[in-house]
Parts: C-alpha cells; sequence; structure tokens
C-alpha cells in the first residue's frame, strides 16, 4: 500500500514562503501525476497544483505566479514552493496521487499577522 506523507506547513506573516513536501513510501512518483489540494474550514477541497510524470504542471488561477510544484522521482517526493503568501491561502493542504484513492493525512498553513 502507498502512503503520502506531507510536512512543511506552519505559521507565516502574509507575504511570506514555505515549502510543502510530500514524501511517498514506494516508487510511484516516476509514473502517476501528482496533486496538491488545499480545505478551509467551511469550504470544499480544491486542487491548488498538479504535476505529470513528464512534468507538465497546472495551477489554480488563484495561486498562479505564486506557487511552485515540483518533483523529485529518485526521492519518491514532491514539492509545492509558496510564495507571497496571503491570508487566504490558510487552509490543510494534502497531496494526492491522482487516479488513486491514496491522499496524505495533510499539513496545516496558517497565513495570519
Amino acid at each position: 500500500q502507498v502512503q503520502l506523507v506531507e510536512s512543511g506547513g506552519g505559521l507565516v506573516q502574509p507575504g511570506g514562503s514555505l515549502r510543502l513536501s510530500c514524501a511517498a513510501s514506494g516508487s510511484i512518483l516516476g509514473i502517476n501525476p501528482m496533486g496538491w489540494y488545499r480545505q478551509a474550514p467551511g469550504k470544499e477541497r480544491e486542487l491548488v497544483a498538479s504535476i505529470t510524470s513528464n512534468g507538465n504542471t497546472n495551477y489554480a488561477d488563484s495561486v498562479k505566479g505564486r506557487f511552485t510544484i515540483s518533483r523529485d522521482n529518485a526521492k519518491n517526493t514532491v514539492y509545492l514552493q509558496m510564495n507571497n503568501l496571503k491570508p487566504e491561502d490558510t487552509a490543510v493542504y494534502l497531496c494526492h496521487l491522482i487516479h488513486t484513492e491514496v491522499w496524505g493525512q495533510g499539513t496545516q498553513v496558517t497565513v495570519s499577522s
């Protein structure tokens, strides 16, 4: 069973940066596309960014130009670099192995002064 473990969340001031990591337990990142999602209280889960096995990326309009998704297949890890964070980015961020039922447990990101 593949498992995903996120890390890197925390409290940051508006305009700050965080880097999230999603480590997979098996050698799957070279095959499946991966996605970062987020869910804020009272809101639906939304796709933030995704990356295919060959590195093609896609971003939600709300994070374009501020967030960057990347992957290191040798380390079975996907990253989400988040710059110029805004209070509305506050949410639990989860990584997902697309086309499967595999999700990470989530990491909290709070943007507040």
